[in-house]
């Protein structure tokens, strides 16, 4: 009996880590503002509604130590069914420049794409919409800037 109960307790103990290793990886390398990402904007809204829509504090989900706001409890149910369909790529980082360089740059919440059913965010201020770049050579930009992400987020 002893050596069931000390199994339990040692299933449990690693799942907490590993959880808690996640939510610190994600926090280190995901884009996020005091834990919010993109900037608090709705990642299912980018879906349904083909636009980006703020979310609301009150209808907050933390997803692996990363918290998303949502427009609507029906947006945070669908996130909660399919969180990876939802959540943006290269953890929420500019696309465009995650390809071109492997950096992680800032991005503006309305400049996005679906692309594969897959969220694509990225930065466009001060006359540079990196959105327009990346439609030049999306093919090769999105393969280099998977590569590059999973060299990123170890």
């Amino acid at each position: 009996m002893k050596k069931f109960v000390l199994a339990i307790v040692l299933f449990f103990s690693t799942h907490i880590i590993f959880a808690q290793n996640i939510a610190a990886i994600r926090q280190k390398q995901f884009n996020i503002t005091h834990l919010i990402a993109i900037k608090g904007y709705d990642p299912v809204a980018y879906f349904i509604q083909n636009k980006a829509v703020r979310g609301q504090s009150t209808i907050a989900q933390s997803a692996d130590g990363v918290i998303y706001y949502f427009s609507s409890e029906n947006n945070k149910a669908l996130f909660n069914k399919n969180r990876s369909m939802y959540e943006p790529q290269y953890g929420g980082w500019c696309a465009y420049a995650m390809g071109a360089k492997g950096e992680k740059v800032e991005i503006d919440p309305e400049t996005f794409k679906i692309i594969d059913g897959k969220l694509y965010l990225f930065y466009n201020a001060y006359f540079n919409n990196t959105l327009t770049s990346w439609n030049k050579d999306e093919k090769n930009l999105k393969a280099k800037a998977d590569k590059n992400w999973l060299s990123i987020y170890k």
